[in-house]
C-alpha cells in the first residue's frame, strides 16, 4: 500500500489550504491523521458509514466499542446529547476546549462521547469539515496512543489518506472520560484531567445574578455575596453577574460603588457583561431582579426554569412587589435602600447554598 500524503503544518501558522484540504478529503470518506493537544488522532466523517466501518477495520476496534465525536463549539453538544445534565455544564466551561470527553445520553437514546480538543489545527478542521467528525487515537486497538507524529505514522501511515505533521504534541497524556449520564459521575479513565480537579467543579456551585445592565443590582448582589463567601471561607461557590441588554463593557454606576464602597468593597474596575446561554446553565441557582428578568432568562434556556428565582423572594418582605427595582438615575438614598433590600435576601441565600 502506498504511504499517505504528508503535510507539515506550523501551529504557530497554520494555512487555510491545507485545512480545507483535510475537510475535504473527510467530507469525501477519506481518513486523516491530525494532531490534538493530548495524543495524535484519526479522523472520519461520522455520517459516512465506509469512513466509520473502515476506521474500525484499520484501528482493529470491536464494533461494540463507540468513537467519541470531537466538535469545534461548546453548544454543539445540544447537537447530539438529550437530558443534558448541570454537571456536563459545568465541566465544559471549565475544561472546554481540553482534554475532557464526557459521556452523555444521545439524542437517539444510545450513550455519545464527547470532547473539543485544544489545538487550533484540529479545531479548524472540524469547523470546515461542517460534518461531525469521531476522533479516536491513531493507533491500532490496545496499542499506546501516539503522542508524536512519528509514532502515529509507523502503524497507520499506509492505511489512510493524509497526515498532519504539527511536532509533538502538548500535553502526551490522553484525555480524561467522565460518564455524567446518572446520578454518580463515573470516572472511566483519569488521563490528563485529575479526577479531583473534576469533582471540584462539579461540586462547586454557581450563583449567577441578573439585572438590566449589570452596572447597579446585579453587581451589588454579586459583591456582597463574595464577600459573605469569602467571611465563611467558602471555596465551594462561585459568583457571577450579568444584564440581559444587548451592550456590554458599561462601567459600574457611581451609585453602586458608593453603596459598596462602604461595605468595603471597591468595584470601580468592574465592567458589565451580557449574560450567555452558557453562564445560564452552568448556574446552579440564577437570582433575579425583576420579573421581566426572570422572563428574559427562560426565552433564552427554558429548561433552567427550576433554578431561577426572584431575589426578593429570599427577604423578609412586607409588600408583594417582588421586584428589586433599578436605582440607575436615583438619587443615593435609593441605591441605599436597593442594597438593604439586597442585603437582607442574600443573609438567607448565603445560609441555604
Amino acid at each position: 500500500m502506498t504511504q499517505a500524503k504528508i503535510i507539515k503544518v506550523d501551529p504557530l501558522n497554520i494555512k487555510e489550504d491545507y485545512v480545507h484540504q483535510a475537510a475535504h478529503i473527510l467530507r469525501a470518506g477519506g481518513l486523516v491523521i491530525i494532531p490534538t493537544e493530548t495524543v495524535y488522532g484519526l479522523a472520519a466523517d461520522m455520517l459516512n458509514k465506509k469512513a466509520v466501518e473502515r476506521l474500525y477495520e484499520i484501528k482493529q476496534r470491536p464494533k461494540d466499542k463507540q468513537f467519541s465525536v470531537a466538535i469545534s463549539q461548546k453548544d454543539k453538544i445540544e447537537d447530539f446529547a438529550r437530558k443534558i445534565p448541570l454537571s456536563a455544564y459545568k465541566v465544559i466551561d471549565k475544561f472546554w476546549p481540553g482534554p475532557l470527553t464526557i459521556i452523555l445520553e444521545g439524542i437517539k437514546g444510545s450513550s455519545i462521547g464527547l470532547r473539543m480538543p485544544d489545538n487550533e489545527i484540529a479545531l479548524r478542521i472540524i469547523a470546515a469539515t461542517n460534518d461531525p467528525i469521531v476522533l479516536p487515537s491513531a493507533n491500532l486497538y490496545d496499542k499506546p496512543a501516539p503522542i508524536s507524529f512519528t509514532d502515529a505514522l509507523a502503524d497507520l501511515g499506509s492505511l489512510v489518506d493524509l497526515a498532519i505533521d504539527a511536532g509533538p504534541t502538548k500535553l502526551g497524556v490522553e484525555s480524561s472520560i467522565v460518564d455524567l449520564r446518572g446520578e454518580e459521575i463515573q470516572f472511566l479513565r483519569i488521563g490528563a484531567i485529575s479526577q479531583d480537579e473534576i469533582d471540584k467543579v462539579i461540586k462547586k456551585k454557581n450563583i449567577l445574578f441578573i439585572c438590566t445592565g449589570n452596572s447597579c443590582r446585579s453587581v451589588m448582589a454579586e459583591a456582597l455575596l463574595r464577600k459573605m463567601m469569602q467571611e465563611q471561607n467558602r471555596r465551594d461557590v462561585e459568583v457571577s453577574s450579568a444584564g440581559i441588554m444587548m451592550i456590554s463593557g458599561l462601567s459600574v454606576s457611581q451609585g453602586t460603588r458608593d453603596v459598596l464602597a462602604r461595605e468595603g468593597i471597591d468595584v470601580s474596575g468592574r465592567i458589565s457583561q451580557r449574560v450567555t446561554k452558557e453562564m445560564i446553565k452552568k448556574s446552579d441557582l440564577v437570582l433575579v431582579m425583576e420579573r421581566m428578568h426572570e422572563d428574559a432568562i427562560l426565552r433564552i434556556a427554558p429548561e433552567v426554569r427550576n433554578r431561577v428565582f426572584l431575589l426578593k423572594e429570599f427577604a423578609k418582605i412586607s409588600d408583594k412587589n417582588l421586584d428589586i427595582l433599578d436605582p440607575i438615575g436615583k438619587p443615593l438614598e435609593f441605591y441605599e435602600k436597593t442594597i438593604l433590600c439586597i442585603k437582607e435576601a442574600l443573609e438567607r441565600v448565603s445560609k441555604l447554598i
